[in-house]
């Protein structure tokens, strides 16, 4: 009963790393710069979800969810024409981040939503121990 609970709270976990993963990305849209104030657009960070299996005769319940942070290094920076622009090169082009908020929109409604999946799946791991306690008093 309790592997349930824990699988779900990595899922939750990993579910939380996402939006604060996207929310960088929506946040960071219009980066042209690094922390240092060289010139490099932001790149775009996704989450990997890996299974994460429970190892043999362990009973501490470590199955669940493990998750990493990568730079999308795939994607080439969008390059925009404006001359006018402080940071644009000697051609005209500025280049920004390769980001779609389409897809970051997206990919946060799925994570909202994988969240909410873990939760009711806690919740009824929690009311299935309460059922099972009374059926035992």
């Amino acid at each position: 009963m309790f592997n349930a609970i824990d699988i779900s709270t990595s899922g939750l976990l990993a579910q939380r790393q996402r939006m604060n993963t996207i929310a960088g990305n929506i946040a960071n849209v219009n980066t042209t710069h690094d922390a240092q104030g060289n010139p490099a657009p932001y790149q775009r960070r996704l989450v990997r979800l890996m299974a994460q299996e429970a190892k043999k005769g362990d009973d501490s319940g470590a199955a669940g969810v493990q998750f990493r942070v990568e730079v999308d290094s795939s994607q080439p920076p969008r390059r925009v024409h404006e001359p006018g622009n402080p940071y644009a090169d000697k051609e005209g082009y500025v280049a920004y981040p390769n980001i779609n908020m389409i897809t970051e929109f997206v990919n946060a409604m799925e994570a909202g939503r994988a969240y909410e999946a873990n939760v009711a799946a806690i919740e009824l791991s929690k009311q299935m121990a309460n059922l099972s306690l009374r059926i035992l008093a």
